[in-house]
């Protein structure tokens, strides 16, 4: 679905998601093939792996029976054990943490262990995901002796932290078959309605195609093929069935043909009832620093509530949009409490203020009649400076603070409010720059602000719901912490 050139995967926020391929942005959106569930057997798959068959050797025993046969002893020798075949380093993979804030990344390629400007073989510095694969064919055994390093970029290629110490290139995964999943569902404490899929792709590829599977008594069964781009792919269908479901992907060609294997299965579990679930937009779903794709834990505001959070986001959701969901994405999950945040894409662009409070007391008229309790979370602010500054996201109308401030003065006076929008203003009323890249989404340090905010909010007022919640121990990167 996505192809991560930089201006591509920025002009995606331009539609409130993050890092859509110009395919989503210019063209028809991508095709998703359903397959029936009912059926027990798993169906084929997009591309089907090539079996060869092997001819029998034709039967012997057609011989005579009284063909003479001639029994020759074979000569022992204490030959010497065949020495291992030498394997060629023909592709590394390089992975590292995700550093927060980081727009891109710079990759190094040294000759020997001394960082210096006359050891440098190759460098680029746009790359958009924790991890590379390289083709080293061009420098042939050379390579082996190779080091690398890498060094976090800003939107600008500003360093945001110093290059990691060079490390032998065969401290990387050598000759790398599959590409490499990065997300990180089964370390959040529930999985995402929407998940991102997203991986670290095989050298030079560009699409991709991704498999889901369902577990069931007989077996994993296939019910979704996506065709996707060349390092993420947005699901469009939310998962609400609960159970375990695993995905794999596997780097295609332009005519859909297989050029590596499958990925190692990646799981993730669908549970409900869930008793605190969040309906949202982009700030919701996660994501962050322009190109980090949701399905990190780094950029999701629910990492960082003390109380599990169910994420129903949906990226470039209006308020609208939201209310038209609530059935088919929120009762399949029966909430005891609704976090309610939206507005955000209502107020930046046509819509006014009060049709977007009408739509959030639809919203909470719901709640109300399916025995929710809502809680209206304020909308956030943007920052139009860096919007205009960057061109990739569509300029807000003059007044958009008016509008801003009509729909949050509504929600503070409902009966449960948390001010997270607040949280991450500056003193003109604008989203800190310290707090977003691109104008619109909070970063990792604004996603931290709202999410401890909400916790320590639904942990004050309803502990008779919260008490007992399971909260997973979450490992950020280092450099987070």
């Amino acid at each position: 679905m996505k192809s991560r050139t930089f201006l591509a995967a920025s002009a995606a926020l331009a539609a409130g998601v993050f890092f859509a391929v110009p395919q989503a942005v210019f063209a028809a959106p991508p095709r998703v093939i359903e397959v029936d569930s009912s059926q027990d057997d798993a169906p084929a798959t997009l591309a089907q792996d090539i079996c060869i068959i092997e001819v029998q050797h034709s039967d012997l025993s057609h011989k005579k029976k009284d063909a003479k046969v001639e029994k020759v002893e074979e000569k022992k020798t204490a030959d010497a054990p065949a020495p291992a075949a030498e394997v060629q380093m023909k592709k590394v993979r390089l992975t590292w943490p995700v550093t927060p804030s980081a727009v891109r990344y710079q990759v190094v390629l040294l000759k020997g262990a001394e960082d210096k400007a006359e050891n440098v073989v190759w460098s680029t510095d746009q790359c958009y995901t924790n991890g590379i694969e390289l083709d080293l064919v061009p420098y042939g055994k050379a390579a082996e002796s190779y080091y690398w390093k890498c060094c976090p970029l800003d939107y600008s290629g500003r360093a945001l932290a110093k290059s990691t110490t060079p490390a032998p290139l065969t401290s990387g995964e050598v000759n790398p078959t599959a590409p490499l999943p990065t997300t990180e569902f089964e370390k959040m404490d529930y999985a995402p309605l929407y998940p991102v899929f997203s991986w670290v792709p095989t050298a030079g590829a560009k699409q991709h195609v991704v498999e889901v599977y369902r577990e069931k008594p007989s077996g994993k069964q296939l019910i979704r093929t996506l065709q996707a781009g060349e390092y993420d792919y947005y699901e469009e269908g939310g998962y609400t069935v609960p159970g375990r479901y695993a995905w794999r992907v596997r780097a295609v060609d332009a005519s859909g043909w297989p050029i590596s294997d499958w990925s190692p299965f990646s799981e993730f579990d669908v549970t409900a009832p869930t008793p605190v679930a969040a309906l949202g937009d982009s700030i919701t779903h996660g994501g962050g620093a322009m190109t980090t794709p949701p399905g990190y834990l780094l950029y999701d505001w629910e990492t960082y509530s003390v109380v599990p959070v169910k994420n129903l986001g949906y990226s470039g959701n209006t308020t609208q949009a939201m209310l038209e969901r609530f059935e088919t994405d929120v009762l399949p999950f029966s909430p005891r409490v609704l976090v309610i945040m939206g507005g955000v894409n209502d107020y930046r662009g046509t819509t006014m203020g009060s049709e977007t409070v009408e739509h959030l007391i639809a919203i909470r008229d719901k709640c109300d009649a399916y025995g929710i309790i809502p809680v209206f979370a304020t909308v956030t602010p943007i920052n139009p400076g860096l919007i205009e500054r960057y061109g990739q996201i569509e300029t807000p109308p003059a007044d958009w603070q008016v509008h801003r401030a009509y729909i949050n003065h509504w929600i503070l006076e409902q009966t449960y409010a948390v001010d997270v929008g607040r949280t991450v203003e500056d003193a003109s009323g604008w989203m800190a720059t310290k707090y977003t890249t691109d104008g619109l989404h909070p970063d990792y340090a604004g996603k931290r602000m709202i999410g401890e905010a909400i916790g320590k909010y639904l942990s004050a007022h309803f502990p008779w719901i919260t008490k007992g919640l399971e909260k997973k121990p979450i490992v950020l990167p280092e450099a987070a912490n």
